[in-house]
């Protein structure tokens, strides 16, 4: 069963994906932030399958995070999610590092594609 972390500032944006995403059978931790995440990803020794994060959040926002994740944990597959244009050209710069970045609003089954596609990415 893969192991999903999800990092999103919002909680029913956080309950959502969850929830969608535990429909494939996936188990999901959560975070409220990229700190929280890292912490999450450090006392598990980068025990995840996915990383799905949301890039604008306070304290450390998903870039952040996604560029300590590839130095610390390279071999966890990172996908985004945010409701800014900008943002999403900001994360265009981690293409080397980061599997996709998905748009915000989605669907239940946008989320659960796009998480099918990261993961059958990671085994390809």
């Amino acid at each position: 069963m893969p192991k999903v972390l999800i990092a999103d500032d919002e909680d029913s944006m956080r309950q959502l994906v969850a929830r969608a995403i535990a429909m494939d059978g996936h188990e999901t931790v959560t975070a409220q932030d990229g700190a929280e995440a890292l912490e999450i990803l450090t006392r598990e020794n980068g025990a995840f399958d996915l990383l799905l994060t949301d890039i604008q959040m306070p304290v450390m926002d998903g870039i952040a995070l996604a560029l300590s994740v590839a130095r610390d944990f390279p071999d966890l597959t990172i996908l985004m999610m945010t409701g800014f244009a900008n943002q999403r050209e900001r994360a265009s710069n981690l293409n080397a590092l980061v599997h996709d970045v998905v748009t915000k609003p989605f669907s239940v089954a946008d989320i659960r594609t796009a998480v099918a596609d990261a993961l059958a990415a990671k085994k390809g």
